[in-house]
């Protein structure tokens, strides 16, 4: 079994998987992508990336708190997702440039559309916690 198996059937809501009768295969698609675009480190990278093409370090100092084996890890899933391609250069020591593909710039309208929505209701959010944070814990 996998780590995410349960014996419960797949039943993402029907506004996510609008299909009749319901396809959890199309629930899986959902679930795989969502999986890949919504680590804090891809969106951050894909954010990054629409100034446009960026060596590795660069990526690394732009950035903040990523280590130099997640941004490896992350890179090579997104560029196995059809995300962000990767170009080495002939040069000594060969140079490496990463850059969206237009799959990957087509992500950045949803991506901004999370940004302005956090943004915007990050107070909301902040206080939120505080008030949760403030009830007597639940035995």
């Amino acid at each position: 079994m996998s780590p995410d198996h349960t014996d419960e059937p797949d039943r993402c809501g029907q506004e996510i998987c609008p299909t009749a009768p319901h396809a959890p295969t199309r629930c899986l698609a959902v679930r795989q992508v969502l999986q890949r675009v919504g680590d804090k480190w891809s969106i951050l990278i894909v954010w990054t990336l629409q100034a446009g093409p960026m060596r590795f370090n660069a990526l690394r100092r732009a950035i903040t708190g990523i280590s130099q084996r997640m941004l490896t890890l992350t890179l090579r899933g997104l560029e196995r997702d059809g995300l962000v391609s990767r170009q080495v250069h002939p040069t000594v020591p060969p140079s490496v440039e990463y850059a969206l593909t237009p799959l990957g710039r087509d992500l950045l309208e949803p991506v901004g559309a999370l940004a302005r929505w956090a943004t915007l209701h990050f107070q909301d959010i902040e206080a939120a916690h505080q008030r949760f944070d403030a009830q007597e814990p639940n035995p």
